[in-house]
């Protein structure tokens, strides 16, 4: 277990001011006590970036920002503030869209309440190499756990554009899916043990690398996904994958969204696996292109598909054959694995899209059947035409799955519901879901109905007041902030 970080031990914390809490005073020192002095930050300007989430639309107010090293600090730190009846609210890497890993603003909801940032967080273990399976502290991000990994040859199964600042805490309380999902399933499918903290501070671990373990309900399975609401996720159990031994990224500039999901339908037809399948629009890949990221073909089209293909024999060959022999193919181009230029044009949207907004960007990540994805696009395309004001959509996602990120750029904030409210009527229409990876977190738990009925949300609510009964983690994420108070 490495040793804290100068830059952490060497940051003095403020004393608390004279309006707060009494509860928090007195927890306070106790907090102290636990993780260190520098790691209770109370000071505002020490505890700016845990109140603000990555797209900027979500800033929150806390009385404390709390970095725990250890399971063990986690846990104290989590009875302490049961005692004193002070919320919790949990936070990995905040590269969260929907609100969910800071906390409310002080005008929404006066409770007293702490962050808890697993920022200090990051120890990755020996990997296990017979029982391929990797355990890592939550704070541990997605690159750092597949390069550990990848030093013997392994990988993990989940990857995301974001993957040098998304932790395994985080990746796991949202289910995660990710670039590489079409391939090896969401988060939850990676997962073979959980170390969480409990509202009380008890410590739950469910940890083995059995690959068959039927002993009562699958808890780790329950966590993830519930988006701290349960328990404070502290250390995950992670499935590791054999990388394929080649692959090829091929990028294609297509007429119609059909004509990218046939390429996907005919892959394993050619003898190839598809590892990844992205679906980018014209509008969004010009954006990059303005950003100083190359245009992935010469001859532009509608639409792009990115597809990373792996298989045995010549595979690059038959990725070729089968692009020749596809319907709607405007150019095409094809580079060996990792082909990070390509790659670059699909995972440099985000940057581009925060970077061109003049509000910050109403950031969706909704899904639909796939078969429902044509209309679906053409519908989300119109969203800025048929609102009553003007934005612009780009919309781009994982098209083997039917998961569509949809930005909104240049929405007034003040009509930032009303725009949302359109999109997901289209979702609903379409039968899709308004979360597909990203969780529901605060900012759209006013729509939940869209997607769980009653007797669904009242099971959900049933868990959640098992677990917490007093809705001490996590206020306000999934169920709203008074909801069970």
């Amino acid at each position: 277990m490495r040793s804290p970080r100068p830059e952490d031990s060497d940051r003095p914390s403020a004393e608390p001011g004279p309006n707060r809490s009494p509860d928090v005073d007195g927890l306070l020192p106790s907090l102290r006590g636990i993780v260190g002095e520098a790691h209770v930050l109370t000071d505002p300007d020490a505890m700016a970036g845990f109140l603000t989430d990555w797209t900027g639309r979500y800033r929150g107010d806390a009385e404390a920002v709390v970095r725990p090293r250890t399971t063990d600090e986690v846990s104290r730190v989590v009875a302490e503030c049961a005692r004193s009846d002070i919320r919790i609210c949990v936070q990995g890497g905040n590269t969260g869209l929907v609100g969910g890993s800071v906390p409310p603003a002080r005008a929404e909801a006066a409770d007293p309440r702490i962050v808890l940032s697993t920022v200090r967080m990051t120890d990755v273990d020996e990997v296990d190499t017979i029982g391929r399976c990797v355990g890592a502290q939550a704070g541990a991000t997605v690159e750092s756990m597949d390069r550990h990994a990848g030093a013997i040859g392994l990988s993990l199964g989940i990857d995301l554009a974001s993957r040098e600042s998304a932790t395994a805490g985080g990746v796991v309380s949202t289910n995660a899916g990710g670039t590489r999902m079409i391939r090896r399933g969401n988060a939850r499918s990676q997962i073979l043990g959980i170390e969480a903290v409990l509202a009380d501070g008890s410590v739950l671990r469910r940890w083995t690398s059995l690959v068959k373990d039927n002993v009562g309900y699958d808890l780790p399975s329950l966590l993830a996904g519930s988006e701290g609401t349960l328990a404070v996720i502290t250390r995950v159990l992670f499935r590791l994958v054999v990388p394929p031994s080649a692959a090829t990224v091929a990028v294609a500039s297509v007429e119609r969204v059909e004509n990218a999901i046939d390429l996907i339908g005919a892959a394993p037809s050619a003898g190839l696996t598809i590892e990844a399948a992205e679906l980018m629009t014209e509008a969004g890949v010009a954006l990059v292109a303005d950003h100083g990221h190359r245009r992935p073909t010469a001859t532009p089209g509608p639409f792009y598909v990115l597809l990373e293909v792996s298989g045995t024999g010549d595979i690059e060959s038959a990725a070729a054959e089968l692009l020749g022999s596809a319907p709607g193919i405007v150019d095409a181009v094809l580079e060996p694995a990792p082909a990070r230029a390509l790659w670059a044009g699909r995972e440099g949207h985000t940057e581009a899209i925060a970077r061109s907004s003049s509000t910050p960007v109403v950031k969706l990540d909704i899904s639909v059947p796939i078969r429902a994805l044509p209309e679906a696009f053409a519908e989300l395309s119109r969203v800025g035409s048929e609102c009553d004001f003007p934005c612009r959509p780009i919309l781009f996602g994982h098209v083997g799955d039917g998961n569509i990120h949809v930005n909104l750029l240049d929405v007034p904030t003040e009509h930032s519901s009303t725009v949302t409210d359109h999109v997901f009527g289209i979702v609903a229409a379409n039968g899709g879901s308004i979360s597909a990876e990203h969780g529901i977190g605060r900012a759209k738990v006013a729509w939940m109905h869209l997607g769980r009925d009653p007797a669904d949300l009242a099971t959900m609510r049933a868990i959640k007041s098992a677990l917490d009964p007093r809705g001490l983690l996590n206020p306000g994420v999934i169920f709203g902030w008074r909801s069970l108070r």
